[in-house]
């Protein structure tokens, strides 16, 4: 397992906003913030794991991070959450758009309305959550928004999720337009295949654990801390010049 070593003085005391933060990368996000001295406030739709998430946290660090229970596919509920946030805790300096969900899916099988879901699960968060955090950030402010390669594989059986995540490409290079002449930074994480308790409990099997192995050009399973791990650098001073650009995780895959 990987162990993060790097610190960021700029993170200290800034307060970072995580969506779907109660499990998978999203908790290791929170931690790793708080563990950088960031305040740290989240919103997810699994109650119990926050809980959870919340008492580890309080019991290592003895601080307990803003938290509401919300479905991001409640935009109003999702901004609601946002601006609450940044006014109880007096600023916004970080948003992370983490929350998604990559659900197996036959072309057959898709309904219009499934095919809504997964957008207004996967993508349409993402913009409303920066158009609300946007009002509260100042320069030197990042948002990141979390991808996936899954698109630029033309990865079957998941045509809703990849559609998502593809636009995220394209809404990360035009929203970092719009925002960086107010010294907003937006760019986006790609992660490749990261073992994530999800992953286990779905779909991880010996075999595909090795297929995953094949193809990258590293021979090491991605953890939740690789990602992190480029997140705090994004969200961090030392990524000051860098607007509109999708760094890919991914152990070599693409």
């Amino acid at each position: 397992m990987p162990t993060l070593t790097n610190q960021y003085p700029s993170l200290k005391d800034n307060v970072v906003f995580i969506t779907g933060g109660g499990s998978g990368i999203g908790e290791y996000l929170v931690h790793h913030f708080i563990k950088q001295g960031a305040r740290v406030a989240y919103i997810d739709i699994d109650e119990a794991s926050s809980a959870a998430l919340n008492q580890r946290l309080s019991d290592e660090f003895n601080v307990t991070p803003w938290f509401r229970k919300v479905d991001v596919r409640d935009i109003a509920a999702l901004q609601s959450a946002i601006n609450d946030a940044a006014q109880e805790l007096g600023r916004l300096d970080v948003l992370i758009n983490n929350a998604g969900k990559d659900d197996r899916h036959t072309i057959e099988n898709v309904t219009p309305e499934y095919w809504d879901n997964c957008l207004n699960i996967n993508m349409r968060p993402h913009f409303f959550g920066m158009q609300a955090a946007a009002k509260w950030m100042k320069e030197g402010a990042s948002i990141i928004n979390m991808g996936s390669i899954s698109w630029m594989r033309g990865r079957a059986g998941m045509v809703g999720y990849t559609t998502s995540k593809g636009a995220i490409h394209t809404m990360t290079r035009t929203m970092a337009r719009e925002l960086g002449p107010r010294g907003i930074r937006v760019n986006s994480i790609v992660p490749g295949a990261v073992v994530t308790e999800r992953q286990k409990a779905l779909w991880l099997t010996p075999e595909l654990d090795q297929e995953f192995i094949d193809v990258q050009s590293l021979k090491f399973r991605i953890q939740p801390d690789d990602i992190v791990a480029m997140a705090l650098f994004l969200a961090s001073q030392d990524s000051r010049a860098c607007a509109g650009q999708n760094f890919i995780v991914d152990a070599g895959i693409v």
